[in-house]
């Protein structure tokens, strides 16, 4: 029973149904110092179960800790992950599969979930687009799976002409579940821009046959992915075309370690301080998420040309995966617009 498992879940949220039905019950039995005693302990049974059931619940939903081995952190950094991460009932055209990414330049070696469309098996000469997809933060990739449905979307996409077939990558973030790294380079811990924008596409290209020129790559994401997909497009415009960003902000939110979250890694100060690149911008967001309104909004005001900027605002809609499911299609379809079609060229 893993730690995202709905027999848990459903194990736990029994258990706190029940745990005040036995406080009632127990809670004037016994002698004076007995029923001191055992009313503590039957408060603490209704906090542990409630406070388990909301966890496991959170867990299930961001897909943060998949196995014990991640919570308590034995798990190997090379170790895999499911083919295909979907239930037997949920399989549509798309597949998934997996990569090893070996950290050459980054010194991170991780597997990569991969989504391939169904013309991938069906048209063995062609190179196809593709996106990094990044997920937020506690998270994981699978998280767009699950959480997000990815591979229905994309399967209905394409299937409907919206969207070209295109590869997807689904990279980890992260070497720690517990670790935010906001896809920087930390100056004390795993250098994650560098594997993404590096070793994830020399990963790819070599074992993929997708696109090999910029015009075929682009990034998207949701929450702190909604970050690392705008920060990543402006800072290698030479290696990503596109980028769409989801409730997304302005700043990585944590000490980098060399004050570039002040800087360069902060989207606004770039924006105003450096050349603005020649790439596409998707921006989205509810605008009851609050934050993510204000800082969508400040990017917006200051992004120009070169830049191609489109911006889209819910008007209702949190900072949850209801919200990213509704952007999700049109931003794939968006980003597809923008990146080179199939190729038998490249």
């Amino acid at each position: 029973m893993a730690p995202d498992s709905p027999v848990l879940l459903g194990l736990l949220a029994a258990l706190a149904v029940l745990a005040p039905v036995v406080t009632a019950v127990v809670w004037d039995r016994g002698d004076r110092w007995r029923r001191s005693a055992v009313r503590a302990g039957a408060a603490t049974l209704c906090l542990v179960t409630l406070v388990s059931t909301v966890l496991v619940a959170a867990n299930r939903q961001a897909e943060t800790y998949p196995s014990w081995a991640d919570l308590f952190g034995t798990a190997g950094a090379g170790e895999a992950v499911p083919a295909d991460p979907r239930s037997a009932g949920d399989r549509s055209p798309g597949n998934f599969t997996t990569v090893d990414v070996a950290g050459t330049a980054s010194g991170v070696s991780l597997p990569m979930l991969v989504y391939l469309p169904a013309a991938y098996d069906a048209d063995p000469a062609t190179r196809f687009p593709v996106v990094e997809a990044f997920d937020g933060f506690p998270g994981s990739p699978r998280s767009w799976v699950r959480g997000l449905g990815v591979a229905t979307y994309l399967d209905s996409e394409i299937s409907a002409g919206r969207m070209a077939p295109t590869v997807v990558l689904f990279p980890p973030q992260t070497t720690d579940p517990a670790l935010d790294t906001e896809c920087t380079d930390l100056t004390d811990g795993p250098r994650m821009e560098t594997f993404l924008t590096v070793d994830v596409p020399a990963a790819a290209r070599a074992h993929l046959r997708v696109r090999n020129d910029r015009a075929g790559w682009g990034l998207i994401g949701y929450s702190a992915g909604g970050y690392c997909a705008t920060n990543l497009l402006l800072r290698h415009p030479d290696r990503f075309l596109a980028g769409a960003s989801l409730s997304g902000y302005a700043d990585p939110g944590i000490r980098v370690g060399d004050g570039s979250e002040h800087t360069t890694n902060d989207d606004r100060w770039r924006l105003r301080h450096l050349p603005q690149p020649p790439v596409a911008l998707y921006l989205a967001c509810a605008r009851t998420d609050v934050p993510a309104t204000r800082d969508t909004s400040a990017l917006a005001g200051l992004a120009h040309a070169p830049i191609d900027l489109t911006t889209t605002f819910l008007a209702v809609g949190g900072h949850n995966m209801q919200t990213w499911r509704a952007l999700e299609p049109s931003a794939f379809d968006w980003l597809s617009s923008w990146l080179a079609a199939p190729s038998v060229r490249q």
